[in-house]
């Protein structure tokens, strides 16, 4: 059974953002405050974990630029080998040194076989948005197996 895809992204934009702590207001407790400044652990120009969740997210892909000071990883053009007619580039930002779901960007051309050519073609948003939901599960994993660990 499908649902509508509103639904599903609400759902999945609502479990990231609840997972980074940023659905409640206010001021986080004492105990929320260790998490806090663990998100911030850094020895790069960007938060770390979200750092090593995109890298891991796009392994499969070739990178043409990872930036970690500046925090941009661009791949170069990657074609699924099921559906060879159709390509990915992506471009990933992360913008901050928190981890936090306004941290990360993802943007993402895609291309379609034409005519013996390459041809722009829209990416959908829950794409991207489904992209971006596997990065910031993966970058919360990352700080919790660090924290308990």
């Amino acid at each position: 059974m499908s649902r509508p895809l509103p639904i599903v992204a609400a759902f999945a934009i609502g479990l990231a953002l609840s997972g980074c702590g940023l659905m409640g207001k206010g001021k986080p407790s004492a105990a929320a405050k260790g998490d806090i400044a663990a998100s911030k652990v850094t020895t790069i120009g960007v938060n770390a974990y979200l750092w090593r969740a995109s890298l891991d997210t796009i392994s499969f892909m070739p990178l043409i630029q990872a930036d970690a000071n500046g925090g941009v990883i661009v791949t170069d053009w990657y074609a699924n080998p099921s559906s060879p007619n159709e390509r990915m580039k992506l471009t990933i930002s992360i913008l901050d040194k928190d981890l936090r779901a306004d941290a990360l960007r993802v943007a993402a051309s895609r291309q379609v076989a034409q005519d013996g050519g390459w041809v722009d073609a829209p990416v959908q948003a829950a794409t991207v948005q489904k992209l971006e939901e596997i990065i910031l599960t993966k970058a919360r994993d990352l700080r919790r197996s660090s924290i308990v660990g």
